[in-house]
């Protein structure tokens, strides 16, 4: 079974920096794209990043561009999202998820899903 595991939140303050971790477990197949949403207290889940395990390729949301930077580890399955200059507006739970027919921020084309990480940015 596939499985993603994210972890690394925690409690920063505005202006710090964070880095979160999915790792990826059971793919048959290489080719296959991982994303970060995001969902705010009392807000839908939100597209935040993607990127490609096979050419790495990768996307952001406009409201993250120039302070996250999303890459993989293929040695380790992993896939990190580092978050820097945080500010409140960034507190979420932040959630992997896996898919196959590439990046995209449309949540329904995502296969699989980790557990969340929550990240608490304080003002």
């Amino acid at each position: 079974d596939v499985q993603l595991q994210a972890s690394g939140g925690g409690l920063v303050q505005a202006g710090g920096s964070l880095r979160i971790s999915c790792a990826a477990s059971g793919f048959t197949d290489d080719d296959y794209v991982i994303g970060w949403f995001r969902r705010a207290p009392g807000k839908e889940r939100k597209w935040v990043s993607c990127i490609s395990t096979t050419d790495g390729n990768t996307y952001y949301a406009d409201s993250v561009k120039g302070r996250f930077t999303i890459s993989s580890d293929n040695a380790k399955n992993t896939v990190y999202l580092q978050m820097n200059s945080l500010k409140p507006e960034d507190t979420a739970v932040y959630y992997c998820a896996a898919g196959t027919l590439g990046c995209s921020g449309i949540k329904d084309l995502y296969d699989y899903w980790g557990q969340g990480t929550l990240v608490t940015v304080s003002s």
